[in-house]
């Protein structure tokens, strides 16, 4: 099931897309027709249900399709502002720094790290598939993108045991972790350089795992302004991510509704001769397997 957060008549709403149309189900108000009292208000809440909550949007779309008017219960994807899937993070969105070898050689590491790499940026960062992202001119001159596969956790857990990692996993989606490379060598630490607003775009959608049985056998392309710059897949990630989870949750309790963000393959901006930075007008397309395009224009 591909799941989307959007802004619609300005209530905040989510749902499953339309099989085979660019629309949305609005599962809240089939469930207000149809007598589904025990229905989520937020995603995080139907997050935290897991299975039974998308069992339960599937029973309500299927009441819905077969209704007298199937039309009063879609949204068309032109009629809604979308939203990052998650809108909000119970806690900073967590980040692997250099999980993909060529990624970690291209930003002048001798050796990929021994150690899982974590850094974390601002909730406030989060954006969404087609928003227009600002280059903040005003304090980085070095804008820099990131593709990469999301995992979003749909369960609570400290002290994970890695046969069991997979059972905390909600879903996955497409995020670009922007970066301020200047911001981010001048303070010697990534939060500053990694929390501009509008610095964490993701999207279109949550795909639940269900539908992405094996997350390493996924490829990742991100393309600026129709050209190639990464051209990844996910069986080359360093620390797997029955591994993210185990290690993590190891320090840090992790909740339904949070965000981890997988690392990026090589072809960043820094990494090119010469590098090649972020400017207004510019166009980012980031394409994962199995799940969709991530497109943000920068002004």
């Amino acid at each position: 099931m591909k799941l989307l957060s959007f802004r619609y008549e300005g209530n905040i709403l989510f749902g499953p897309k339309v099989k085979k149309e660019e629309a949305v189900w609005d599962v809240r108000s089939i469930a207000e027709a149809f007598g589904e009292t025990d229905f989520p208000t937020t995603i995080i809440e139907g997050i935290k249900e897991g299975l039974q909550f998308v069992e339960k949007v599937r029973k309500l779309t299927e009441q819905a399709k077969t209704s007298e008017n199937p039309e009063q219960f879609k949204h068309d994807f032109t009629k809604i502002e979308w939203l990052s899937p998650v809108p909000r993070t119970p806690k900073n969105v967590l980040c692997v720094g250099k999980n993909y070898a060529d990624h970690a050689a291209e930003m002048g590491s001798d050796a990929p790290p021994e150690k899982l790499m974590i850094f974390t940026k601002s909730p406030t960062a989060l954006a969404a598939d087609e928003q227009v992202l600002p280059v903040h001119a005003e304090v980085t001159q070095n804008l820099d993108y990131e593709g990469e596969l999301a995992v979003v956790i749909g369960k609570k857990g400290r002290n994970i045991p890695k046969q069991l990692a997979y059972d905390y996993v909600f879903g996955y989606s497409i995020a670009n972790d922007i970066t301020a490379r200047d911001i981010q060598s001048a303070h010697k630490q990534y939060f500053l350089g990694k929390s501009l607003d509008g610095s964490c775009p993701i999207g279109p959608y949550i795909v639940t795992k269900d539908e992405l049985p094996n997350p390493h056998n996924l490829s990742i392309v991100t393309k600026v302004n129709d050209e190639v710059r990464q051209n990844g897949h996910t069986a080359n990630m360093i620390f797997k991510i029955d591994e993210l989870i185990v290690e993590i949750s190891k320090y840090v309790t992790l909740e339904p509704g949070d965000v981890i963000l997988t690392g990026t393959p090589a072809g960043v901006g820094k990494g090119m001769n010469p590098p090649k930075f972020l400017r207004a007008g510019d166009t980012v397309q980031i394409a994962v397997e199995g799940i969709g395009t991530l497109v943000n224009r920068f002004a």
